[in-house]
């Protein structure tokens, strides 16, 4: 019988025979294909149809003044595309530059679904790697590209990532003011709506635009008149300050936050965060610019004050040591800048074998579908730790549909499939980008101070 039908077995045959069935008998004889015939495949089973890239173009837009960039992938499917965030704001039309000169060849005729392959050979494609202009341009492909399989799947993102791990976002507000009494009114602001964490900073980053002091090198001409100003020494005697105030009149119930933005010395930053344990801060953002990541040894060895750091990185391997090393508490990651959601999760997943949590950057310059990047990704992780929040305008609103809402301190997503925010392209044209960028800080000498 094997001699005759090779692809029935003796306990095949025996089955079929007791059971009496003559068709089951003249099965014996059929062929192997004959038999898969009678046998439907289950709609599981099936899979989709192939989809391929059909355009990729960029869309840029300022309604709050802003910069942001996005990616929108169109495909073969009638009504299908994804669309992602690619904000560099500071080198906006450079991003653009990237997606509409290169993006388009590289992608046209690909498959969608091949996430990981797509952003493998993008990566790799011009050979150096680790810009922020092509890596946002990369990041704004692959979001689009999950927007894409969200879709697909009548999904959210968060759901292909491993569905929730959480109700929802916990965010920290940000209170900012001229003096730390004014920065303890705004506090409590945020309290009465729920944020149990709210960053606090008095004036800019390193105190600008509060300084007393008038800086040397205005009066000298030196420079440009809009370069902002800090004075070091009196910001690192304010921070203590402003800590004990706010949380002698806040209480010890919130959890108060601080940004650095390596706007001072190492040590000088060291023995500053030192000063702070008393107050317990929930966590004190990159005290050390990418050019110091050494001097996170000597900090952990001098406090057990909580640190976030890596906003400036643009590799995800700048933050394996300081992980697997277990120098810092907080993944500090601007999605776009390392390339989206596919390298994200790398990094959060490594995190969580070290007990290293996440604090995506959500400014005003990330736009809604990147906080909805961020988003499905704090709610499909395990070690997930807080999110930065932004509060969007309705001119933003109407940019972008389907922008995350907060309450009682939670952000909450859009539930739709897919990356869940979408874009009127024609309310985008009324907002053109601009160039200009305010990162000069100097000290009173013209000196600058990296951020």
């Amino acid at each position: 019988m094997s001699e005759t039908n090779p692809g029935i077995n003796r306990r095949d045959a025996m089955r079929l025979f007791s059971a009496g069935s003559a068709a089951g008998i003249l099965g014996l004889f059929e062929s192997p294909a004959a038999r898969a015939e009678t046998h439907l495949t289950p709609s599981y089973a099936v899979g989709m149809p192939k989809v391929t890239i059909t355009n990729v173009k960029a869309i840029a837009t300022a309604p709050e003044g802003a910069n942001l960039v996005i990616v929108k992938v169109e495909t073969s499917e009638p009504g299908l595309y994804g669309i992602g965030c690619a904000t560099f704001t500071q080198r906006a039309f450079a991003v653009v530059t990237a997606i509409e000169k290169y993006l388009v060849d590289f992608c046209v005729g690909k498959d969608v679904d091949n996430i990981e392959d797509m952003w493998q050979s993008a990566y790799v494609s011009a050979y150096w790697r680790n810009g922020p202009v092509l890596n946002n341009a990369l990041s704004g492909l692959d979001e689009a590209l999950w927007d894409i399989k969200g879709k697909r799947a009548n999904m959210p993102v968060y759901q292909l990532l491993g569905g929730k791990c959480r109700i929802a976002v916990e965010c920290y507000a940000h209170a900012s003011g001229p003096t730390p009494e004014a920065i303890s009114e705004n506090v409590k602001k945020f309290m009465d709506q729920g944020f149990r964490h709210v960053r606090i900073q008095q004036g800019g980053y390193g105190g600008v635009g509060t300084m007393e002091l008038k800086p040397d090198f205005k009066e000298a001409g030196f420079g440009r008149q809009s370069d902002s100003f800090s004075d070091q020494h009196t910001y690192l005697k304010r921070v203590p300050k402003m800590f004990e105030i706010v949380r002698k009149s806040c209480g010890e119930d919130v959890e108060l936050l601080h940004d650095v933005h390596e706007l001072v010395e190492p040590m000088d930053a060291i023995n500053m965060i030192k000063q702070l344990e008393q107050y317990h801060p929930f966590l004190i953002e990159d005290p050390f610019s990418p050019e110091n990541m050494k001097w996170l040894k000597t900090l952990r060895a001098n406090t057990t004050v909580p640190i976030a750091i890596g906003e400036l990185f643009n590799n995800i391997n700048e933050f394996r040591d300081p992980m697997v090393d277990q120098l810092i508490d907080y993944i500090r990651i601007h999605i776009s800048q390392i390339g989206g959601i596919t390298p994200a999760m790398k990094v959060a997943r490594l995190g969580e074998w070290f007990n290293v949590k996440t604090a995506w950057h959500g400014p005003g310059d990330t736009s809604p579908v990147g906080h909805a990047a961020n988003a499905h990704i704090d709610l499909a992780i395990k070690n997930f730790g807080i999110q930065e929040s932004h509060f969007w305008s309705a001119k933003a609103q109407e940019v972008f549909l389907g922008c995350q809402t907060y309450k009682n301190g939670y952000m909450y997503i859009n539930e739709a499939p897919g990356i869940g925010v979408d874009i009127n392209e024609k309310e985008a044209a009324k907002y053109p980008i601009g160039t200009k960028s305010n990162w000069t800080v100097r000290k009173s000498d013209g000196t600058i101070i990296k951020p």
